[in-house]
């Protein structure tokens, strides 16, 4: 099953959206503004404090950023206050910190550099492919490092007239040692503007023998909207090595073909962050045959009036056979009679059995921009209701890994019990685009 990741402006990224800055004159008198007003009128009321972002504590997302940006309250949440990122904290970078832009976690968000933090400081933003440009990132550099001010003009607004974007180049992911495994990877390429592309194309793993992988390390640009690897259910009729197949055609419409062969997928890993990395727990492996078929997955947004590029690695890293005590299988777990009716909140539940003795290893959620809350809880047995996985937020999904397996008899399974909050004026349900819902428990077992 297609796992489409939903990126939308929803956490600190949003926040710091902007599509594109008015020109002088339009709204505001931006010659004669404080910066920071600017900042608020030009940026963040426009695109950050809108309903389902940034607007309220009543948004669907306030419960993962913890953060509102409407005007009156902005600076207040802002300057000098704690990330609710836990790398940020760890490192005691504050979400504005006055006269150091390089210790605040906002400038840590939209820098144009590329790799420019440590930890997982989550997706750089603004996230939906919204792009600022360099003048819009400078304003806010120099506002910071001026000692981020609620009066007064330390920044003229000419800086904002440097309009190209603010798209950090990916730093490409040194390959792994050949005794150590390989990588695969999507060369760049465009997403023309105003749109979303979603990609395929199929390569065959370099190793002549069957090696083990217990782990994952994945690379992507700063407008992912997701990254995936798929293995293939039937090898018979396969798509072309290298060949790049769109989601879409030209006109928008759907490749009926492309979808036709995304019904032969089994889940192999990936991430809907820019970068991350996945392990599994000691001893567990995923064994890959000699010249395994697998389809790279790619999606992007570009909401920007400029041709952005794409691009994504994925380094595989293998284990000693004799270091492999249970060869892991990938949960592809997919409820998709999921309507959820405009401005209500509802909870869907499914359960899922299995015929044989299951021992889960590793599980992940994945909803769009809608879900609240996934839960995952066990049914049958003895721990029959149990609460085994939480996540609450959408964007940034819990990987939790069990080294003590959770161990499920036949006829016992796992529940998901997923939360939305649809505050827009349409009905949602389930499908393809980030404007569509998902609810998926992904994981590993063996």
């Amino acid at each position: 099953m297609h796992w489409s990741h939903a990126i939308t402006a929803g956490c600190l990224s949003a926040a710091l959206v902007i599509s594109a800055c008015k020109k002088e004159g339009a709204g505001t008198n931006s010659t004669e503004t404080a910066t920071f007003d600017l900042i608020q009128d030009e940026i963040l009321t426009t695109q950050c404090a809108i309903s389902g972002c940034h607007a309220s504590t009543s948004d669907g997302t306030f419960a993962q950023h913890g953060l509102v940006l409407a005007k009156g309250q902005a600076y207040d949440n802002l300057v000098a206050k704690a990330s609710k990122n836990a790398a940020a904290a760890a490192q005691s970078i504050i979400r504005v910190k006055p006269f150091d832009a390089e210790n605040s976690f906002l400038y840590h968000k939209i820098t144009c550099q590329a790799n420019h933090h440590t930890g997982n400081f989550g997706n750089k933003m603004p996230m939906g492919g919204r792009i600022l440009t360099k003048g819009q990132v400078e304003l806010i550099r120099r506002w910071i490092n001026a000692g981020a001010p609620k009066t007064g003009r330390p920044v003229e607004a000419s800086v904002l007239d440097d309009k190209s974007a603010c798209q950090p180049e990916v730093t490409p992911l040194a390959p792994p040692a050949a005794s150590e495994g390989f990588q695969l990877r999507i060369e760049p390429f465009d997403i023309a503007k105003q749109y979303e592309r979603e990609l395929f194309v199929r390569q065959n793993t370099p190793n002549t023998s069957t090696v083990f992988v217990n782990r994952l390390v994945m690379r992507g640009g700063s407008n992912s909207h997701h990254f995936l690897v798929y293995s293939f259910r039937n090898q018979t009729g396969l798509p072309a090595v290298g060949q790049i197949r769109d989601i879409r055609n030209p006109d928008g419409s759907i490749n009926l073909t492309t979808l036709a062969q995304m019904q032969n997928h089994i889940f192999f890993g990936g991430t809907m962050e820019a970068e991350k990395e996945v392990t599994l727990p000691p001893g567990v492996a995923l064994r890959v045959n000699a010249a395994t078929p697998l389809d790279l997955n790619a999606h992007y947004f570009n909401k920007t009036d400029l041709t952005l590029k794409g691009v994504n690695y994925v380094n595989f890293y293998t284990v000693p056979q004799s270091a492999v005590q249970f060869e892991a299988k990938p949960l592809d777990l997919n409820n998709q009679d999921i309507p959820i009716p405009a401005g209500q909140r509802v909870t869907f539940k499914k359960t899922f059995t299995f015929n044989s003795i299951t021992r889960v290893i590793q599980l992940t959620a994945h909803t769009h921009k809608l879900g609240e809350k996934f839960i995952i809880r066990i049914t049958g047995g003895s721990r029959n209701g149990e609460v085994v996985y939480e996540n609450t937020d959408w964007e940034h999904p819990l990987i939790k890994n069990f080294n003590t397996p959770i161990t499920l008899q036949p006829g016992e399974g796992l529940m998901s019990e997923v939360t939305y909050f649809n505050n827009t004026s349409k009905a949602v349900s389930f499908g393809l685009t980030s404007e569509d819902e998902m609810n998926i428990i992904f994981g590993y077992y063996y």
